[in-house]
Order: structure tokens, then sequence, then C-alpha cells
């Protein structure tokens, strides 16, 4: 696939529209290189794309990799903004990914809402590629096995895009090197410290040494379920109710329900409750215990990532906070 075609993919995709104000997020990498530049060729008039680095300080060639991206961003015309949080205390390597996950997207995001118009829609866009996708696909799979975890990441979420999620990275590659758009390379990828690492050099080789098609076919039983979850996902709209802003159900209807719907009703409440568009992964588990609780009165129970189902009243609905499950009257 030549750079001409990759073009055309992410503008068949839709996700980045003419005339809209683009944040993307730079880490130096060929993936996020070559989103920028795309980005550019579709929405680039007017200085409607951004570009956010953040400097973790975590490896040795992070000043390298800030000052790629400004020479970069010089070159094409883009203007840059580099943040340099403060490293938290402690923690392992997954804390660590998901601190530096969080400190990005809230940096970029805040950029993107300070450059959105009424005129004109703001969208942060990440340079997840096909290949990222089925890596968390399997990795959602062994650690938090759902019907989530065989979904993968969407094209569109809240303000976030993942325009290249059609694209491999060999395409990424060649794109690049077309358009002679020079990156850095994370030695970091090449080490098995982190699981994403794991499943890129063992997981998913080996699943192609038993068939040469199996992260096509992975990504497509993703793309499959989706539209299906499209068909549940408003099968479990119809069961709830909304009240003041909030969702809730009768107890009597969560209990009557087959026992797969009452888990994707329960898992919605959760989810919903989380709010800024967090899930709470495993809620789903606790769906028969949520329809056991006690109908008079009210009762409690925690259903993790800090929420609570609490029936009050005869009805369900979920709020944040924990509390064990009492099933008392108060």
């Amino acid at each position: 696939m030549d750079a001409d075609r990759v073009l055309d993919q992410v503008r068949a995709g839709g996700l980045l529209p003419a005339g809209g104000s683009v944040v993307v997020l730079l880490s130096g990498g060929r993936d996020s290189v070559c989103l920028l530049d795309v980005a550019l060729r579709l929405t680039g008039e007017g200085g409607a794309v951004r570009a956010v680095h953040v400097n973790y300080g975590l490896r040795d060639e992070a000043a390298d990799d800030e000052r790629h991206c400004a020479e970069l961003c010089e070159r094409l015309g883009v203007a840059l903004r580099v943040e340099r949080p403060r490293r938290p205390e402690g923690g392992g390597a997954g804390n660590i990914q998901a601190w530096a996950r969080d400190v990005r997207y809230a940096a970029a995001t805040k950029l993107a809402l300070e450059r959105r118009a009424a005129d004109r829609p703001a969208v942060v866009a990440a340079g997840h590629t096909a290949d990222d996708q089925v890596e968390t696909i399997l990795y959602r799979l062994a650690s938090s096995p759902s019907r989530r975890a065989l979904l993968g990441m969407r094209p569109r979420d809240g303000l976030l895009v993942r325009p290249l999620l059609g694209v491999t990275r060999a395409q990424v590659t060649a794109y690049c090197e077309q358009r002679k758009l020079p990156w850095c390379e994370d030695v970091s990828n090449g080490g098995d410290r982190y699981a994403r690492n794991r499943v890129r050099h063992a997981l998913v080789p080996a699943l192609e040494r038993i068939h040469p098609a199996a992260a096509a076919n992975v990504l497509r039983t993703a793309a499959l379920l989706r539209d299906e979850g499209e068909v549940l996902d408003a099968l479990v709209g119809e069961q709830l109710d909304e009240r003041a802003g909030r969702l809730e159900i009768p107890l009597e209807r969560l209990a009557g329900l087959a026992p797969a719907l009452r888990r994707l009703v329960v898992q919605r409440l959760a989810d919903e409750a989380a709010g800024a568009g967090r899930l709470v992964p495993g809620a789903a588990r606790h769906a028969d215990e949520v329809a056991a609780l006690r109908r008079t009165g009210r009762a409690m129970l925690d259903l993790g990532g800090g929420v609570r189902a609490v029936v009050d009243g005869g009805v369900v609905r979920v709020e944040r906070g924990s509390g064990r499950h009492t099933g008392a009257r108060t």
C-alpha cells in the first residue's frame, strides 16, 4: 500500500474531517509521525493541526525524542506543545503505563478543547494501528475475560479518534519511508518488561505459525462482534429507565431478565456511573447478586471500580462510592 492509498483509507474512515481541528498525540515513533502527516494532508489548512508530546523522563532517549518531535513539527509547520510531568513515586510497570496514558490524553484533551470552536469540531488523534488492535484484543482476552475484551479499541471514543486502525504497522513504515519522514525507535518495545511487548513478540508470531491469517481473523472477528454489539446495546437500552439524568431499572424487571441480558444491564449501569468514559471491568459478574438484593428498604453491593449498586424502593441504580453488601433496611 503506497502513501496515497493510506491517505485514501484514512479519508474514507471520516475520523479526520476536512475543516476540523486535530490534536495529534506525537511520541516520535513511526505510527504517530505517519498520523501527523496524514492529518496535515487531510485537514491542515488554516493551522488546524496541533501536536502534543509528553516527555515522561522514563528513558535515556527521552530528551532525544522530544528534540526529534520539535524538529519534525518545525519542518511540517505544526505547533507543538510539550508536557514534562513529574513521575509518580513507586508503582510497577502497569501503574506507570496507566499514569503515562492518563497524562498524555489529559494534555491532548485540554488542548483540543481550547481549540474547539462552534463551527469547527475538535478531536484528539492517536496512532494505534491494526497491529495494535490485534495485540490489545489478545491481551484483554487473556487478562480480562469478557465480551468487551473481544471488541478491541473503538475507532471513536468521545474526543479520541484512531484513524489508523485499518492500517498495519508495515504499511505505516512504508508510508513514512515514501514520504521521507524520520521517526524514533523506542528501544523498550523490543524488551519483555511490558505485557503488550510479550504479546507482540511471542503470542502473535505463535498464532501466525498456527495459521498465517491469524491476525486478520482476529480483526475480522472483532469487527463482527462490534456490529452485533450495537444490537445488544440497543436491547440493553430498552430495559433501562432514565430519571433525573440517571439510568435505573426496577429490581423485579432485572431479576426476570435472561442471565446474559442481566449481566449486560448491570455492566451498562456500572460503566455509566463511573463516568468520564471509564469502564468497570467485571461488574457484570455481580449481576445475579444484584438481582438477589432485598426488594424492600435499601441495600447496596460493591461492584468494583469505585461504584456500587443501590436498591432503594425496589429500584436499582449504580452510583459512585463502594460499600459492602448490606442487604439491610436503612
